[in-house]
């Protein structure tokens, strides 16, 4: 246990810089997203707001999506997304997608949380921190480590192919790359879950109390 540790240590300082970039990466996508929904004239956030007013009214009028679906829905995204990222690191190829999944993952938590707040203000504020937040403090971490990942094997084949070392070194990493996406898989499942029974339960109580 303690070595799993002090390896995972040693990795995350190895490749300090990846996982730096890709953190900003998604924070540029959270901001761009905000700046996009303060270019937008009224005309398009009237329309936009008129849908989610219509979301508000089925959840009032009892037409909310079951939990158990949500949960599917939520958990069977974050599986496909992953394994995207996973399949993008085994191709050297796939870095730019795999920066730019991770840009366009910031982008719609920062419009969704933004254009809430500026439609609803204080009470857009508290919609926002109690429907969105809570599944994104876990599955923020798990997309930027997966997509850091992603980029660290990717340039770890790389460097093997111009080594030409590919066949005898390469099967350990991908084991250890396999079994690190397995489990944030798992863990995936957590904010599933915190958005199915946590998110979901509060965000409706929330709408219908305004």
């Amino acid at each position: 246990m303690n070595n799993n540790g002090f390896k995972m240590v040693d990795h995350i300082k190895e490749h300090a810089t990846i996982y730096t970039f890709m953190t900003i990466l998604f924070l540029t996508g959270i901001i761009f997203g905000a700046v996009i929904v303060n270019s937008m004239n009224v005309g398009q956030k009237t329309d936009l707001f008129f849908y989610l007013e219509r979301f508000f009214g089925q959840i009032t009028d009892g037409q909310a999506i079951e939990t158990k679906e949500i949960l599917k829905e939520s958990f069977f995204y974050h599986v496909k997304y992953l394994l995207l990222l996973f399949i993008l690191g085994l191709s050297v190829i796939g870095l730019p997608i795999i920066w730019i999944l991770l840009f366009i993952k910031g982008l719609v938590v920062g419009f969704s949380v933004g254009f809430i707040v500026n439609q609803l203000g204080m009470d857009g504020f508290l919609l926002a921190s109690l429907s969105i937040a809570p599944q994104n403090i876990v599955i923020i971490p798990i997309y930027i480590i997966a997509g850091s990942l992603s980029m660290v094997f990717s340039l770890t084949l790389l460097s093997k192919l111009f080594s030409q070392r590919m066949s005898q070194s390469a099967f350990q990493p991908l084991a250890r790359y396999v079994t690190v996406f397995v489990g944030l898989i798992v863990l995936s499942f957590v904010a599933a879950c915190l958005e199915a029974y946590v998110a979901n339960e509060a965000m409706v109580s929330l709408i219908q109390s305004f």
